[in-house]
């Protein structure tokens, strides 16, 4: 839309901050709006609007009948996730959440940033966990296969989890080093309990 002043009622206010200092530094944040626990957000004029679920183009198709020819004429809609965030966890050397702040990742990249599958992590049985519909989704991937890339969790979305499974001979030794010191454990009370005996 050219005619700023008709689009200042639908964009949120920048926020600036400045120092208390003799400089003359200002920062401006641009706000959010926030979806809340119903999927929704609280859109200036249009009250609210059911947003969860929804992609981006999806998101921008509804803003834009919604606005066009009621309020403004050709709205040109941009969204952006402020809070963009996928899981790796399982058998890599950073487990955790990460933010994305460019809104696109690949399994790849994600995997990278956990500081890639430890050598025990199978890569060839990497689960991804999507949320579909209200429903969580799972997919096998094969990083090792040329199928990867046509995948459809290749690129993540928001709230992915990337689970690396440890493969069979990490889960018998951790099984196995655990029922080791479990009997070493046993022994030692033992040999205790029979050193006060013989007193």
């Amino acid at each position: 839309a050219l005619d700023t002043e008709a689009v200042r009622a639908f964009n949120l206010a920048a926020v600036t901050y400045s120092t208390s200092s003799n400089s003359a530094i200002g920062v401006a944040q641009q706000q959010n709006y926030l979806v809340d626990n119903n999927g929704e957000i609280d859109f200036p004029v249009l009250g609210k609007l059911k947003v969860g679920g929804l992609n981006r183009n999806e998101l921008i198709e509804l803003l834009t009948n919604k606005l066009d020819p009621n309020y403004i004429k050709n709205p040109n809609i941009n969204i952006r996730l402020a809070n963009y965030k996928v899981s790796v966890l399982g058998d890599v050397r950073l487990p955790g959440s990460y933010t994305i702040p460019n809104e696109r990742i690949t399994i790849l990249e994600a995997l990278a940033l956990a500081g890639d599958l430890n050598i025990s992590g199978k890569r060839q049985n990497i689960l991804v966990i999507r949320e579909e519909d209200g429903k969580k989704i799972q997919y096998q991937v094969d990083l090792l296969s040329k199928q990867l890339f046509i995948s459809p969790v290749y690129y993540l979305q928001q709230n992915d989890v990337v689970y690396v499974e440890p493969n069979y001979a990490r889960i018998q030794s951790a099984s196995s080093n655990s029922n080791t010191t479990l009997f070493i454990s046993i022994t030692g009370l033992f040999i205790t309990i029979v050193s006060l005996l013989i007193r």
